[in-house]
Formats: C-alpha cells, structure tokens, sequence
C-alpha cells in the first residue's frame, strides 16, 4: 500500500442472503478490480470485499461501486464503506464486552450509509427484552438478539429498518471479527 491509497472495506446489503441475490465472489472481485481498486479480496460470501483505494470521498466511492455492481452483474444493492482501520477500532473497542453471552445469543453491527445524530444516542429494549439496539457512533449501531422460537433475526432487521432506513446493512459481530483480523494480501476466504 503506498501513501495514496487507503484499505477500505465495502459492506453489500442482501447479497447470497437467504438463497437470494446470489453473487460469486469472483465476479465481485473482478467488478472492484475494473473500478481500479487493488488487493480485491471477499471475506465470506454475503458482500464483504476488502480492498485497497485512492483517498477520496468514500459515498462518491460508495455509489461508483454501487452504479458498477448493477451495470457488471445486474445487482441492485446499497453499498456502505468504512476504512479498514475504522473496522478494527470497532473490533477492539469490543462493543459487545458487558453482554451476557449465552448459545442463543446474536450480536450484530449495523452500519448506517450516513452519519446520525440520533444513532449515538439510541437505545433500545424491546418489551420481551430479547432485543436491544444501542448507538455506537453517529454511523454504527449495536444490536444483541436472544433468539426463541418465537423471534429470530428478521424481527430484529425489521426493527433497525424501521428506525435507521432500509440503505442499512447488518453484519454479525462474528464476521466484523474476521474482517478486522484479515491482512489485506492474505488469501481470499471463499
């Protein structure tokens, strides 16, 4: 990486997604790469791609890709950027720390296209108390689900549309993990 480009990491809303949306990760990767983009690498198959960029505005950089993936693959999809450095601050900071894991618990980041003064602040409990949301940042939002048989994740997507927008996008604490470990010139985890 020379002084001129910056890692980023873009977020795909929806993609290989409950069946839906299907996209190769190859194909991903090549359509980054047109765009000039360097060090092109997938993490999973829903939509991560890590790669190394010029310094500029990120939501002009957001809607090129976006404009890219609907000509190159056909793919209607919100594209949210963070740099690579912002994603491991949120990986350290360990949002998560003061919950009370059990197996039954899910922990997920939703990253919000544009910064928002009510997101810092917001939080949530549901009247089950099986789901809470809390502002992280005036662009990231934490949420913790316990699922049962009666709520699952969609129940919790929905709530976040209905607050933030549907141009959110949601991943597990999980893969913010992994996005925050990988080395940009590591291998491509399919």
């Amino acid at each position: 990486m020379n002084n001129m480009t910056i890692e980023y990491v873009a977020f795909l809303r929806g993609i290989n997604v409950g069946g839906r949306r299907s996209v190769e990760m190859s194909k991903l990767e090549t359509a980054f790469r047109s765009l000039g983009f360097q060090n092109v690498r997938t993490v999973l198959a829903s939509g991560n791609v890590i790669f190394e960029g010029p310094k500029s505005d990120q939501a002009a950089m957001a809607e090129a890709i976006r404009a890219k993936m609907e000509s190159a693959l056909g793919l209607k999809s919100d594209v949210i950027l963070r740099t690579l450095s912002e994603i491991r601050k949120l990986a350290k900071s360990d949002p998560f720390k003061d919950c009370d894991v059990t197996p039954e618990t899910k922990l997920y980041i939703a990253f919000l296209p544009h910064k928002s003064r009510s997101a810092a602040a917001y939080n949530y409990e549901s009247p089950e108390k099986d789901i809470q949301i809390f502002g992280l940042a005036r662009i990231d939002v934490g949420a913790v689900l316990a699922l049962s048989p009666s709520r699952g994740t969609t129940a919790l997507l929905t709530i976040l549309d209905k607050q933030f927008g549907r141009n959110i996008t949601t991943r597990s604490w999980a893969t913010i993990q992994k996005i925050a470990e990988r080395r940009i010139l590591g291998p491509a985890e399919k």
